[in-house]
């Protein structure tokens, strides 16, 4: 059965892009919500509700690129009506990922810092790399650029990166990652996770994670042209997650399925 889509945010870059891919594919759009000040930017063609408890009963699957002060209300939504819920907010506090865990309790979840297919893949590679190369021999570091507007560092992608090397060496990423280095840090701490974050102009996103010891160096890059990917991979997890029952899934439960 195709699912009806609903878009949280249907006036922002992404929500403009989901629209136009899921018209493209023929895929039925529920309506989508947004600030009422950028009710002008919505798409043609796209009904706008009055909330998300609106687009949560109206869709089948919501895909949601807005911001984290949103997660409460619409976690909360999303359980109530029980339907999918497509995630890709980032920035998000303690809080807001308990929200989300009490939504996957009740409607199936696909929750990602970064929808793309190439960087699901790059995810594994990483856990896969640092498995073989040893803390101790192989320092890490994570080297992000996005556009001047973004508001959150280090990228919500970079911490995923981190998170795949830190499981892999089974290290708590809060532990030993190492953000903003400046002024007189002293020596490297060993196993530690560097990451340096980067802005400016309309970079779309760009990370490279490093593995380097005395004698070579792995790099591991994925460079994103257009918001489009990002889009296109949203749709692809709302297609698969349409007929999973309640839980929390990522990307590469996507890519297996």
């Amino acid at each position: 059965m195709t699912p009806r889509i609903g878009i949280a945010g249907a006036s922002g870059r992404m929500g403009r892009l989901v629209a136009e891919e899921a018209r493209a594919r023929g895929l039925p759009i529920a309506g989508g919500i947004c600030r009422p000040e950028e009710a002008g930017a919505v798409p043609a063609g796209v009904a706008l509700l009055p909330g998300i408890a609106a687009l949560a009963a109206a869709a089948d699957v919501v895909i949601d690129f807005t911001h984290a002060s949103t997660i409460p209300a619409h976690a909360g939504a999303i359980a109530a009506a029980g339907c999918g819920w497509v995630l890709g907010t980032t920035g998000l506090a303690a809080a807001d990922e308990a929200a989300i865990a009490a939504a996957a309790a009740r409607a199936p979840v696909v929750r990602a810092a970064n929808f793309s297919t190439g960087v699901a893949l790059v995810l594994e590679l990483a856990a896969r790399l640092a498995a073989a190369l040893p803390a101790e021999g192989y320092d890490a570091e994570i080297l992000e650029m996005h556009h001047r507007q973004k508001v959150d560092a280090p990228s919500g992608t970079a911490l995923a990166l981190g998170a795949a090397v830190a499981a892999a060496r089974g290290q708590d990423l809060a532990a030993v990652a190492e953000s903003g280095r400046h002024g007189a840090t002293g020596a490297r701490k060993p196993g530690a996770i560097g990451f340096a974050a980067l802005r400016g102009g309309q970079i779309v996103g760009e990370h490279s994670l490093l593995f380097t010891s005395g004698a070579e160096q792995i790099t591991l890059t994925h460079r994103a042209f257009d918001r489009r990917a990002f889009a296109e991979g949203a749709l692809r997890a709302a297609l698969w997650l349409r007929a999973r029952p309640a839980g929390l899934y990522g990307m590469a439960d996507v890519l297996a399925g």
